[in-house]
Order: C-alpha cells, then sequence, then structure tokens
C-alpha cells in the first residue's frame, strides 16, 4: 500500500474526533472518504497531510512513517492536498502560483517538473495563466489548486471537496481529471459529499459515521449497506 493509516485517534479536549480509523491506499487506486458533517472526514485529511498531530494510532506513506511530520515534510515526500475551501496567491499569476508550488514543494528526486504550460493546459487554464489568481472565478481557482497539487509530482493526490460549488459542466471535467490522474498512477484520495462523483469515480469508498469506519468497500457495496443508508445516504438516494 502506498498510504496506511492504522489506528487513528484525533481528540480535541473531551471531543473523539476520529476514533480508530485505519485507511488504505494502493497506487493508482481512487479512494473516497464520506459520511455525514462532523463525521471527521477532513480531520482524518488534516492528520495524514500534517495539518494536525493525531493523538494516537500510525501514518505510513511510501514505506516510511510520518505519523505527526510536518505538512512541508510530507509534501515533499510525495502527497498533495488541495482544500475544501480555496487557498491560492491572489496577487500571483495562475502561472506564477504553479511555479511556486513546483519550487518549493517537489521531493528533491522527482526530477525536473513538468512544464507550467502543460499543467494549465490539464486542467483547462493555459488562456488564464497571464490572470491574477484573484480574477479567477470559484471553478477556475478549484483548478488551480489542483494543477498547483500536481506541479509537485506527487505520488497520492488528497482532493477535499473539489466539485463543491461547480456547475455540472465543471463537475464532469474535474472528474474526467481525476480520472486521467490515477490512470497515470497517481493514487487519489477524495473528500465528497456528491455521491455521483463518489460512486461514479472510486475504486473503493470508506465512509465514517461519529468518527468511526462504517464501511470500507467497491461502490455498489457501500451504497447497499444498511449502515451506510441508515447513517448517511437514505433509502432513496442508495436506490437511485
Amino acid at each position: 500500500m502506498l498510504l496506511r493509516v492504522e489506528g487513528l485517534v484525533m481528540r480535541f479536549g473531551g471531543l473523539v474526533a476520529v476514533d480508530g480509523v485505519d485507511v488504505e491506499v494502493a497506487p493508482g487506486e481512487v479512494v473516497s472518504i464520506i459520511g455525514p458533517n462532523g463525521a471527521g472526514k477532513t480531520t482524518v485529511f488534516n492528520c495524514i497531510s500534517g495539518a494536525l498531530r493525531p493523538t494516537a494510532g500510525r501514518i505510513q506513506f511510501n514505506g516510511k512513517d510520518i505519523t505527526g511530520a510536518r505538512p512541508a515534510q510530507i509534501c515533499r515526500a510525495g502527497m498533495a492536498r488541495t482544500y475544501q475551501h480555496v487557498r491560492v496567491f491572489g496577487e500571483l499569476s495562475v502561472a506564477e502560483n504553479v511555479e511556486l508550488a513546483a519550487a518549493f514543494g517537489r521531493a528533491r528526486d522527482a526530477g525536473p517538473p513538468p512544464p507550467t504550460s502543460e499543467l494549465l493546459e490539464l486542467v483547462g487554464l493555459r488562456a488564464q495563466g497571464g490572470w491574477e489568481a484573484a480574477e479567477l472565478p470559484l471553478g477556475d481557482r478549484k483548478r488551480l489548486q489542483v494543477a498547483r497539487a500536481l506541479a509537485t509530482s506527487p505520488k497520492l493526490l488528497l482532493l477535499d471537496e473539489v466539485v463543491a460549488g461547480l456547475d455540472r459542466d465543471a463537475a464532469e471535467a474535474m472528474l474526467g481529471l481525476v480520472r486521467g490522474v490515477a490512470e497515470q498512477g497517481t493514487a487519489v484520495l477524495i473528500v465528497e459529499h456528491v455521491m455521483r462523483v463518489v460512486m461514479d469515480t472510486s475504486d473503493r469508498v470508506v465512509v465514517l459515521n461519529f468518527g468511526r469506519k462504517i464501511a470500507d468497500g467497491p461502490p455498489a457495496a457501500v451504497r447497499t449497506d444498511p449502515a451506510v443508508i441508515d447513517a448517511y445516504l437514505g433509502e432513496e438516494l442508495a436506490l437511485s
């Protein structure tokens, strides 16, 4: 496994946000984490990417223990992420945002970065390369986040609600991008609420509820799991 999370626990005072969660991701695999609001999805992401130091448990990435490592160390080890609330350097150009990530986020042994123009073409932003990033609408800023993450040549890409707020066409384009990234061998771990995205894109789905994992398997099996239907999907959504 490229990523192996074992017995992850995250407490905030008396609140147990994540309680003994295990997650595995293989190279080239697309895994989604779903669950109701407050289930612990983003907290798991933050522990994996180094934004939070877990209370207990172990996180192994590419054969090395990264539990409690700093975000910059984890990024240079080959893991990149986007955020639900878009974060770009608004005063820099779109191309400069990507170049900055390539300059400071890549592993020393990653080789030369992909040309910025190719990354912008991949995410559909080549024509906007000279714009200030602050001028981009939400959907384009989300695409820029993905381009910036890919500029680090990651082995694992973490996407936090990457299609939230996008119209149908933009969402479909983002799904195509995710599939293309996975087909080239990069593993993808997604936190998402849009079930069409989850079911159409994922190889496996992990379901959390109240900080605990209640299901882990192929989309077709997860959407008919009684515990998942009861905790999150509901009968109508599961049938649809």
